[in-house]
């Protein structure tokens, strides 16, 4: 059975994940870790999502308004168990359909050049590649995203 729970940052599995995220990072991005940690602090995510799969914690994501149209995506992560089940698809459109409860009408993301499973979801879920925008603009291993909603 799959639930998702709407909450915050301050959710002790939503903080277990994003630990898990930040170790999988720490892997994937080597030396370069330490650039993108400095723009994923969790303190300013206000809506986070936990899902759970036969009551296990099991994948989350966040969002964090971008301007007065637009929130960011972040902290995005299943399980290397629970992945290939479509459940990134299922967090990634419970955080579309809240940015549309909120009333805004694009969401934006970014993820890194070594991340491939993850620029492959985007581009399945109709994210279409940007110019780096914000803290990523100087960023050669970003690649950035956005969805009209």
């Amino acid at each position: 059975m799959i639930s998702v729970k709407k909450t915050n940052a301050t959710d002790i599995d939503f903080n277990a994940l994003v630990q898990a995220l930040d170790d999988d990072l720490k892997i994937r991005d080597g030396d370069d870790h330490f650039i993108y940690a400095q723009f994923n602090t969790t303190n300013t995510l206000h809506h986070a999502v936990v899902l759970y799969f036969n009551n296990q914690p099991v994948g989350c994501g966040a969002l964090r308004q971008y301007s007065a149209d637009t929130m960011e995506i972040k902290r995005v992560f299943v399980y290397a168990a629970y992945r290939k089940k479509g459940l990134a698809s299922i967090i990634l459109n419970e955080l579309e359909n809240w940015c549309k409860e909120l009333h805004f009408n694009n969401c934006i993301l970014e993820t890194g050049k070594n991340q491939p499973e993850a620029i492959n979801l985007y581009k399945k879920l109709n994210y279409n590649l940007v110019p780096n925008f914000g803290k990523y603009i100087d960023n050669y291993n970003s690649v950035c995203f956005k969805k009209v909603l």
